[in-house]
């Protein structure tokens, strides 16, 4: 009489035989990598190859033999990144641009914080209606929302001219804060709906033993609801920050409307000016050193907020 030794870490399958977990281990990878080689191509051919090319272009130079030799393109180490320490235009529009964030963004998660709170509170009549009305502008491509607000702006074309002629909105002093209020009329919105989201997470529990330890609807926004949707609003917060850095579309519009906005007003118009001159090896080292700031200043506001949460 004999006797099968079964592996104890073996499985039987559907025809009876065992399965050895390693083997089922293997074809576990084997079908994560599957599914996860279309976004693995997908983001090194659209993220990372441009990426590294926009930082090879950066480390080049343009040469010529003779005053009317053809341009040659040399290695160049950081030829181009002393360029850019050394161009003012572009730190000044990032310190314009830190400026606006420093006001605007706040500003807007504000607004996006107390519009997601109104929502949530059980006193709002008309829930739907509100969440559609707050949410729209979202909807409007921000180009067009430029153009709109530029002709609100404009004192031959508005329709409120006794505003715009009394308060010159497209004026050097004031041009940058109105396009804060185009960028914050469009994303208040779409923070607002991430906030909102992560309000409605909340178990309702919560609320019912806060309501029978004698707490209000301030009381609860203010000591359960703003608290755990902190997450939510960190993200948005660097969402903001990202965007702030990147402004292109909405100054852009603005040039046609104002001589305020000049091609050097965001740090993205001097990337886009400088490659159409074109001088793509400097443009490519000013996207590299906007990159490199919107990175360190998106990771240090996160830190910091980490930090305070623990």
């Amino acid at each position: 009489m004999t006797t099968d030794v079964v592996d104890p870490t073996a499985q039987r399958s559907r025809s009876g035989r065992s399965v050895p977990k390693r083997r089922q281990g293997q074809t576990h990878r084997s079908a994560v990598a599957f599914f996860a080689a279309p976004f693995g191509v997908l983001f090194l051919l659209f993220y990372l190859v441009p990426i590294g090319y926009a930082i090879w272009q950066s480390l080049l130079v343009v040469e010529r033999e003779g005053t009317y030799g053809a341009p040659q393109e040399v290695f160049g180490w950081f030829a181009q990144y002393a360029l850019v320490l050394q161009n003012g235009p572009f730190w000044e529009s990032v310190l314009r641009v830190l400026l606006f964030g420093v006001v605007q963004v706040p500003v807007m998660l504000g607004l996006a914080l107390l519009f997601a709170l109104l929502l949530d509170s059980p006193v709002l009549k008309g829930r739907k209606f509100f969440r559609l009305a707050f949410f729209a502008p979202y909807a409007v491509p921000g180009v067009i929302a430029a153009i709109m607000w530029g002709f609100l702006y404009s004192p031959n074309l508005s329709p409120f001219t006794d505003v715009t002629r009394a308060i010159d909105f497209l004026s050097p002093e004031l041009v940058l804060w109105s396009i804060a209020n185009v960028v914050t009329w469009v994303f208040v919105g779409y923070n607002m709906l991430i906030i909102y989201s992560a309000l409605l997470a909340i178990p309702s529990e919560v609320y019912e033993a806060a309501r029978l330890d004698g707490a209000g609807q301030i009381r609860i926004a203010w000591s359960i609801k703003i608290p755990m949707v902190a997450p939510a609003i960190v993200l948005t917060a660097i969402f903001s920050i990202i965007g702030t850095l990147q402004l292109l579309a909405e100054p852009q519009v603005f040039r046609s409307f104002s001589s305020a906005v000049s091609s050097t007003f965001t740090p993205n118009m001097t990337v886009y000016a400088t490659n159409s001159i074109p001088n793509i090896n400097l443009a490519a080292a000013f996207s590299v050193v906007l990159a490199l700031a919107t990175f360190i200043l998106s990771f240090t506001f996160l830190k910091i907020t980490q930090r305070k949460a623990d």
